[in-house]
């Protein structure tokens, strides 16, 4: 762990290393990702076979990208009672928060009579994207397919890496189809963002990209916005504790423990607190639970680079520097949490009081835990189901609102020397 005080000589310099670019602007996997993308671009299936036998150890044919119905049959076989009610108490959760925040068409007249609106249509086809590796993420499949199928989307395709052997999480596959996806395959990393971006002989292009992932996936969602478009961009993992002499350094310590062992190395985990004496206690906590993870060794990798004990002279110092780094996740554990938090203004999602802990987020609460990270906060809101909506603007004149429109489009066409834009209005009054 890395400990600053604001009494040390050179905080403030100390402070502004924290937000440092992060791994969604590093140049060297930015270049990588671009060599990825161009070599699927230009050779589809055939090279995005060649990539997972690279990088999944995986060697497939085109014909076994896609999930099978005997794999799906399997994969709900494999499903114990225990998955099947964490699930059910999630997607409940998940799909009614969705509902509230769908958005609606809407009609008004304006000033001139003419009838205007908004329709929302749910995008034809999403792409979503499920994150494997060291830790299978079925939650994801149900924060991502769940709210593609809330908001009515037709084509569902889910993409997820596979093992050496060929194989899928079951309990992924599970989740994922039974949350909605239409199309799964067995394909992950840049080169799965590639495919859903510009399509191959095997997966048809998509309208946007969903989903969280490392820090190459990340990568090369930005660098595919105008092929397609995309939700935001969530990276590795972070968590920022806010905390005054109040807070339980046991459960501290727990929660950003938690949010490093993911693994990746690219995680950031930040306490920032008034008090000196929960700064110590947490660090012997942190020290003592560690030993007990079966991640040990990569959460200490990450909490060596990038886990921060940072004492704050003031609580208002500790909300402008929550502000600063808008972190993924932000836990408040002072006095008055709810007033506090209403001063955090770019952080992903809020945890309010000693019982909310992010992992709550993560899996059941009903929010989403896709979240932008590395700074993206500040510019970027968490993903919410009115993102798969297409927004249309509507606009019904009829002859006497277009005439009482028409001084107004004569002026701008002249100003702007666009006689024809002003003769477009003036042909259908008769003036």
């Amino acid at each position: 762990m890395n400990t600053v005080r604001y009494s040390d000589a050179g905080f403030a310099k100390r402070l502004g290393s924290l937000a440092a670019a992060s791994s969604l602007f590093d140049p060297v996997i930015e270049q990588r990702t671009r060599v990825i993308l161009d070599d699927v671009r230009a050779r589809g299936d055939a090279a995005l076979l060649e990539l997972t036998e690279r990088f999944d150890g995986a060697a497939l044919t085109a014909e076994q990208l896609p999930i099978t119905q005997a794999e799906l049959v399997a994969a709900s076989l494999k499903a114990d009672e225990s998955l099947r009610a964490a699930l059910a108490d999630a997607g409940r959760n998940i799909a009614a928060f969705a509902r509230k925040s769908r958005r609606k068409d809407w009609q008004m007249h304006n000033s001139h009579g003419a009838v205007v609106g908004e329709k929302f249509d749910p995008f034809q086809r999403v792409g979503i994207y499920i994150p494997g590796g060291m830790a299978p993420l079925v939650s994801t499949a149900l924060m991502t397919v769940t709210l593609a199928k809330v908001a009515g989307c037709p084509e569902i395709v889910a993409c997820t890496p596979c093992g050496k052997d060929g194989s899928l999480n079951p309990a992924v596959v599970f989740a994922a189809r039974g949350a909605g996806a239409t199309e799964i395959y067995r394909v992950g990393g840049a080169q799965a963002i590639a495919a859903l971006a510009y399509g191959t002989t095997t997966i048809n292009r998509v309208q946007k990209i969903f989903g969280p992932g490392n820090a190459y996936v990340v990568a090369a969602k930005r660098l595919v916005v105008g092929h397609v478009a995309i939700d935001l961009l969530p990276g590795p993992s972070e968590l920022l504790v806010l905390a005054d002499d109040t807070a339980n350094p046991k459960f501290v310590a727990a929660d950003m423990l938690a949010q490093a062992e993911h693994g990746t190395g690219h995680e950031r985990v930040w306490l920032v607190t008034t008090s000196a004496r929960l700064l110590k206690a947490v660090e012997k906590e942190i020290a003592r639970q560690q030993t007990k993870l079966s991640r040990r060794e990569l959460v200490k990798q990450v909490l060596d680079r990038n886990g921060w004990l940072i004492q704050v002279k003031t609580l208002d110092s500790g909300v402008a520097l929550a502000n600063q780094l808008a972190p993924e996740h932000c836990e408040v554990m002072t006095r008055e949490a709810r007033d506090v938090s209403r001063r955090i203004v770019t952080a992903g999602a809020i945890f309010l009081g000693p019982y909310s802990p992010t992992v709550l987020g993560d899996y059941v609460a009903g929010p989403n835990h896709t979240l932008p990270t590395g700074g993206a906060g500040a510019s970027f809101a968490g993903l919410t189901i009115d993102q798969f909506q297409r927004r249309t603007s509507l606009v019904e004149y009829d002859r006497a609102s277009l005439r009482k429109a028409l001084p107004a489009v004569r002026e701008f066409a002249e100003i702007e020397g666009l006689s024809a834009h002003g003769k477009s209005a003036e042909i259908r009054t008769g003036k």
